[in-house]
C-alpha cells in the first residue's frame, strides 16, 4: 500500500471533524434554497460562500478555470434551471486572474513540450522538466482573455443569448477584486 501524502491525510481527517459535527445538512432539500446559480472562477482565492453570503444548500456555484461560460458551464446552468428551479445566474470572474497570462498556442507548446508544472518568470512560461508531452492540448479551447471586463460581457451574452437559456432568467456579471473583496458590477454590451 502506497504511503499517503500529508495533503492526503489533512483532507481526511478535515472531513472526518466536518462529518461529526455535520448536524441536519442532511435533510437540506436538492434544489437550491434561494434559487439562484453562481458561476465563477476555481482560483483558491475566491469563497463564493463567503462573498456571496452563502450558506450550505443556498445555491449552485459552478466553477472552472476562468469562470467561463463553457459548455459544460452552461449544461450545469440549464440543469441548475431547468431540473433544480434556480431564476437568476451570476457571472463572476475576478482580478489578477492566470487567464489572462497566456494564450492557446502558449499552452498547448508547453504540453506538447512536458506535462509538468511550468514556470513563469512574469513574462515567459517555460518548462523546467521534461517529462513527456502531448499533442492533445491544440484541441482543446482554453477560454484565456486578455480583457477582463469584456470576458466578463462575452460570458454574460454568451449565456443569455444561448439557445437553452430562457428568456425570464436575468445574467448578472461581476469582477471580483482580490485585493478587497468587493463584487464590481459589468454593465452588458448595449447589444445584447
Amino acid at each position: 500500500m502506497t504511503e499517503k501524502s500529508a495533503i492526503y491525510r489533512e483532507v481526511v481527517d478535515a472531513n472526518a471533524a466536518y462529518a461529526a459535527d455535520f448536524g441536519d445538512k442532511g435533510n437540506l432539500a436538492l434544489p437550491p434554497a434561494r434559487g439562484f446559480a453562481i458561476l465563477t472562477c476555481m482560483d483558491a482565492r475566491l469563497d463564493p460562500a463567503k462573498y456571496a453570503g452563502l450558506a450550505e444548500g443556498d445555491a449552485h456555484v459552478i466553477r472552472n478555470a476562468g469562470g467561463r461560460a463553457s459548455d459544460d458551464a452552461i449544461r450545469s446552468l440549464v440543469i441548475s434551471h431547468k431540473l433544480l428551479g434556480t431564476r437568476e445566474w451570476f457571472v463572476i470572474h475576478h482580478t489578477d486572474c492566470g487567464m489572462e497570462l497566456f494564450n492557446g498556442p502558449t499552452i498547448a507548446t508547453l504540453l506538447e513540450q512536458s506535462r509538468a508544472t511550468a514556470a513563469f518568470d512574469g513574462t515567459i512560461w517555460t518548462n523546467p522538466q521534461h517529462e513527456g508531452g502531448s499533442t492533445e492540448g491544440w484541441h482543446i479551447a482554453w477560454l484565456n482573455f486578455k480583457d477582463l471586463a469584456q470576458s466578463v460581457r462575452d460570458d454574460v451574452s454568451r449565456i443569455r443569448n444561448h439557445p437553452l437559456t430562457p428568456e425570464t432568467i436575468p445574467v448578472h456579471g461581476f469582477i471580483y477584486d482580490v485585493k478587497n473583496g468587493q463584487l464590481v458590477p459589468v454593465e452588458a454590451d448595449a447589444s445584447t
